[in-house]
């Protein structure tokens, strides 16, 4: 089915086309990649890798692509291996019109509700960067006072320099820190409506008889303890006014075994402890808290496997893996929590995962 491609059609519209395809992958090819590594963004919009690839696809790149697709100009090479293996996939393959793929899934666009956060004052820790700086982002833009937290000065000003105008606070804090929690609840002031803890960390994909002291340590000093921190800090004043939301953000790793290291794992299953317990203490009192377990997620957290062993169980508990979103969807899940539109929901862990966690 040959479609009108544009800057707006999706990574994996591309790729199926017989002209975009081919093109596409032509360009990778000069580039020493192949087409697997857009299999994370295939639902989402070509001229979206302007901002993901942090240079790699500038804006004038996809507008040559746009033109060349428009022209027909089919790589001689690649063009001839596409057509093919299109002819041979034309005796094989149930018609188009009929595969639950045929017609393109439109794609999710965020819409704000202004003025949701009118009035709130909200911390939000990783707001430098991914899930966290989309979460604060989303709450700026709805009218809140973001209490932006992160450990880096220069994402922070690049933050705050996005959303000139709106009621940004940047903090830069180590959440492990005694010191910097109180210099964060310094900054926000006496009312404090809701906290998202995002910022986490990654392990290295070890397990139990091959982690290190030091993999465990930093990785439950930042996801666990710096959660309980910050959990700890704003729960008194949240008392004394009998209202408040957190959120947590967890992971599919705390919903299952296969999603990352023994550290990891066992250090998001410790945050929806701590957010079933505080649910389960601070109810009656007003205060909500829930946890998100994102899915796969395009964030500048990287994986890295330190073990032979690790990698080849993760890798093959992924073999279901949706495709990765932007981190503006998890934004979405997160928002509605922490906003009154959670009213009825605590102690629940949303898992925001696209299905991962029903395969």
């Amino acid at each position: 089915m040959t479609q009108t491609l544009s800057a707006d059609s999706s990574v994996g519209a591309w790729l199926d086309d017989p002209t975009g395809g081919p093109i596409l992958r032509d360009l990778l090819a000069q580039a020493g990649q192949s087409a697997d590594v857009l299999r994370p963004v295939r639902k989402l919009a070509i001229k979206r890798l302007v901002k993901l690839s942090k240079g790699q696809f500038p804006p004038e790149l996809i507008d040559e692509l746009v033109r060349r697709v428009a022209a027909g100009e089919v790589p001689v090479a690649t063009g001839a291996a596409d057509a093919t293996a299109a002819a041979a996939a034309e005796t094989t393959a149930e018609p188009v019109a009929t595969r639950p793929d045929a017609v393109e899934r439109p794609e999710w666009v965020e819409r704000v509700s202004t003025g949701r956060f009118t009035g709130k004052t909200v911390i939000v820790t990783g707001a430098g960067s991914g899930i966290g700086r989309a979460t604060a982002s989303r709450v700026a833009r709805e009218g809140g006072r973001v209490i932006a937290v992160d450990i880096s000065q220069e994402r922070l000003d690049e933050f705050a320099a996005e959303h000139a105008g709106a009621d940004i606070v940047p903090v830069v804090a180590n959440i492990t820190d005694d010191d910097a929690i109180a210099g964060i609840l310094a900054a926000a002031g006496d009312q404090i409506d809701a906290l998202a803890n995002v910022a986490g960390i990654m392990d290295d994909m070890t397990p139990v008889h091959e982690v290190s002291d030091a993999v465990w340590k930093r990785v439950f000093a930042i996801n666990v303890d710096g959660t309980m921190k910050l959990m700890r800090a704003v729960v008194p004043g949240m008392l004394a006014r009998q209202y408040g939301a957190i959120v947590n953000v967890a992971s599919e790793a705390a919903l299952r075994g296969s999603a990352a290291g023994v550290a990891y794992t066992a250090s998001k299953h410790a945050v929806v402890g701590l957010t079933k317990s505080s649910a389960y203490m601070y109810g009656p009192s007003g205060i909500r808290v829930n946890a998100v377990a994102p899915g796969p997620t395009i964030t500048n957290i990287e994986a890295t496997f330190a073990s032979p062993l690790g990698a080849e169980r993760v890798r093959a508990g992924m073999a279901l893996l949706p495709d990765a979103v932007e981190a503006d969807a998890l934004a979405a899940s997160i928002t509605f929590l922490l906003s009154d539109d959670g009213v009825n929901v605590n102690g629940q862990v949303l898992a925001s995962d696209g299905g991962w966690s029903v395969a």
